[in-house]
């Protein structure tokens, strides 16, 4: 399966397609925050399929102006062919915004999945708009990851972790990925496309 993954900023080759074969076929888009909502309509239109999305720390106009076509994947597991995606929306709590936890309010959050994590037996990939603490973040408050997504990762294993909200610039693709025990932390900024 191969998941086109998309973060904050909405980048020329996929707005608008002018070329929907060099992307290859995609069987999902998975955007992990801070998109307006039309450009996340716009790619489930243009690519004619499923959009799972988490909101971030900007997304501010989604329960007005939801993503047509789109579902919201924040606190839910659900499947698509056979691969089981948990998504986490928000940021560390910096300023009192809206989709701002602090670590408390994440945890509670996690605490509320166990049992469907357990009723699934864990979970493929998870979709979230922070990183884990200490992968990929930054040291200012609104930039520092979560420490129970690591824990998530520890105890669950999944197979794929992607997040957005740090902005970076990447060479190579593989700059963009770091392995934490079987777990490929991957940071979504701009566009990426995943091989599940």
């Amino acid at each position: 399966m191969r998941v086109l993954t998309v973060s904050d900023i909405v980048v020329s080759p996929l707005y608008p397609v002018s070329d929907r074969d060099a992307f290859g076929a995609i069987d999902l888009v998975v955007a992990c925050g801070d998109l307006p909502p039309e450009y996340l309509g716009y790619l489930a239109h243009v690519f004619n399929v499923p959009l799972f999305f988490v909101k971030g720390n900007h997304d501010i106009r989604f329960d007005k102006n939801p993503p047509g076509g789109c579902t919201d994947l924040h606190g839910r597991i659900l499947s698509f062919r056979g691969v089981r995606f948990l998504g986490l929306e928000g940021s560390m709590w910096y300023n009192g915004g809206p989709y701002q936890y602090n670590e408390k309010q994440m945890k509670t959050h996690l605490r509320r999945l166990r049992p469907a994590l357990w009723w699934r037996k864990g979970v493929d990939v998870v979709v979230t708009h922070a990183p884990p603490r200490g992968i990929h973040d930054g040291d200012d408050l609104c930039h520092q990851g979560f420490a129970c997504f690591r824990w998530l990762i520890d105890k669950y294993r999944p197979r794929f972790f992607l997040h957005g909200h740090i902005h970076a610039f990447f060479q190579d693709d593989t700059e963009r990925t770091t392995l934490i025990g079987t777990t490929r932390v991957t940071n979504t900024y701009g566009y990426h496309v995943l091989e599940i």
